[in-house]
């Protein structure tokens, strides 16, 4: 019989305890706190987001019944509810979001020599928002619309692992454009955006700085021809060419040539057209890197199935960011256990198996593994469902 660490305790193993500790001293967040500390608040919000809790009436009443397995969770305190949704208020969000900049920067290491599915030597990004809507009553500091509230995730993701690297969290309002003005860009690497990002003073930055992207034209865009390039049309290609832009206001804001790619997608029977700053890359390739932009969109799909994101445990704008941030390190945990362990499970089998079996005493490895992950996905197949009744 394994009479080791249960499985949550192992899991919580891979979280860097001495940079968490740097964290809230960065922030004083232990600050005149006797017994529930930011380190138990993190595990407390954790468990809410690997057992999918409703509440934190819930949260609590599942932590109490485990109360003789909690010290060995490594929770010290005693959960309760009203001290957690103090916590979420007055705690700094920032120190959970310091915190998962630092998974993200040891995740980004163990999937930096993965495939995205092509072979370019340069870091790839793509960059997008989703919105989550609020009630306007609980959150009044969310306006998005007369009668809705809203925030918004703007998210770079890497594509080599789909790991967040920047998370940007304003009210719905907010235009997706001034996102731009946090990216901090990388010398060479590629940018995918969506045509909804089109500003040309913001894209003339990305030239500024040796950054290389990739979006959608828009059907107005006012040019003059350049060049011509020959392409393969049995591909989908249909032209490459070079352009200037000639309209009084966007020749001012980016005075310096453009790529434009035309692209048939016989499958949806739509053409498309790509502008890029990169003159060099073949115009496949170009257009294969705005179909992995699709990846920033799976990713929101993603944390909004199987993350709590969409309902929140406190109403402050401090406690909705440290849940999303949370919520993030939890993600990008998970992303390092499946590298690190070598599984071949994907996040949400991972995911799915933790749930129901975060307090028992198993090896995580042999609980993780191929064989005994489809043990598990077979009792949760074999569960009923209300109709079945």
């Amino acid at each position: 019989m394994y009479t080791g660490q249960i499985v949550f305790a192992q899991l919580m193993d891979f979280l860097p305890k001495h940079e968490f500790n740097s964290c809230v001293r960065r922030y004083r967040g232990n600050r005149r706190v006797r017994r529930f500390t930011c380190y138990d608040q993190f595990l407390s919000m954790a468990f809410a987001q690997l057992t999918y809790r409703e509440s934190l009436r819930d949260i609590e009443t599942c932590l109490r019944a485990m109360q003789p397995k909690l010290y060995h969770a490594g929770i010290r305190a005693r959960v309760c509810r009203n001290t957690l949704a103090k916590a979420n208020e007055q705690r700094d969000w920032r120190i959970y979001a310091d915190f998962a900049q630092v998974m993200i920067r040891q995740a980004r290491e163990l999937y930096a020599q993965d495939n995205f599915g092509i072979a370019l030597e340069q870091t790839t990004y793509a960059f997008d928002s989703t919105t989550i809507e609020l009630c306007l009553s609980l959150f009044p500091w969310a306006h998005f619309r007369q009668r809705k509230g809203a925030i918004k995730l703007h998210t770079l993701i890497d594509l080599r692992g789909c790991i967040p690297c920047l998370i940007c969290i304003t009210t719905g309002k907010t235009h997706d454009l001034n996102a731009l003005d946090e990216l901090i860009l990388e010398p060479g690497a590629f940018y995918i955006l969506d045509r909804g990002y089109t500003d040309f003073r913001r894209l003339y930055a990305f030239s500024q700085q040796a950054a290389f992207f990739v979006i959608r034209a828009k059907s107005n865009l006012a040019s003059r021809r350049g060049p011509y390039r020959h392409v393969n049309k049995i591909t989908g290609l249909r032209s490459d060419q070079t352009l200037f832009l000639s309209g009084p206001k966007t020749s001012q804001e980016y005075p310096a040539p453009l790529r434009r790619i035309r692209f048939f997608d016989a499958e949806s029977q739509k053409h498309f057209v790509f502008l890029t700053n990169n003159f060099t890359l073949p115009s496949l390739t170009i257009t294969q890197l705005y179909q992995r932009r699709w990846q920033v969109e799976l990713f929101f799909k993603w944390i909004k199935q199987h993350l709590r994101i969409k309902a929140f445990y406190g109403t402050s704008p401090n406690a909705v960011k440290t849940q999303i941030w949370i919520a993030i390190s939890v993600y990008v945990l998970v992303a390092i256990l499946k590298k690190q362990l070598r599984l071949k499970a994907n996040l949400s089998e991972i995911l799915q198996i933790l749930s129901i079996s975060i307090f028992e005493k198993a090896p995580l490895f042999q609980l993780l593994t191929e064989s005994d992950a489809q043990i598990y996905q077979q009792v949760l197949h074999n569960q009923l469902s209300f109709l079945d009744f």
